[in-house]
């Protein structure tokens, strides 16, 4: 087995929380061990900051309340979040998340997904232009985390649904 694959101590959560500036959101700290089948990622929310309602459609993910406070809403109910409360959500559900004054930061642990890939440009067709759709797909730059890297989801989207980092807009 290699030397990188051993249990090992990763990270002191509650002091990248503290060690933070108290206005950062999105991710603090991220699993980046190589070769790894999980994903995690310490996230926080200021005072009052929210995670509008998104659906995670492929993945069932843990949540673990690090430190603040706050409220989970999905299917039309609130769950108070406190330090050590643990959630599953499961794929396909809705849900959304607000701080509290004192702000929110929980760690999200589930499978990794599989990285975003290039493909080749197709071949351009050489049909009559009277019969070839066309037009450019859209610059969907600014809907890809800059945090993370995850596409986000809805028609205009305002944060990641994956660790909250607020989008750019357009």
């Amino acid at each position: 087995m290699p030397s990188t694959d051993v249990p090992r101590l990763l990270a002191d959560l509650p002091e990248c929380v503290a060690t933070a500036s108290p206005e950062q959101r999105g991710a603090l700290w991220r699993l980046a061990e190589p070769g790894r089948q999980l994903d995690a990622n310490l996230v926080r929310l200021p005072a009052g900051g929210a995670v509008e309602e998104h659906v995670e459609p492929d993945l069932d993910v843990l949540l673990l309340v690090v430190e603040g406070s706050g409220t989970l809403w999905s299917e039309g109910r609130s769950q108070p979040l406190t330090a050590g409360a643990l959630a599953w959500l499961p794929r396909g559900s809705h849900r959304a998340l607000r701080a509290d004054p004192a702000g929110l930061a929980w760690l999200t642990v589930h499978q990794r997904r599989p990285g975003l890939t290039i493909r080749p440009a197709r071949a351009a067709t050489t049909a009559p232009a009277e019969t070839t759709e066309g037009g450019e797909p859209p610059c969907w730059s600014n809907r890809v985390c800059p945090a993370c890297g995850r596409p986000a989801e809805g028609t205009a989207p305002s944060y990641c649904s994956r660790c909250g980092e607020r989008l750019e807009s357009t």
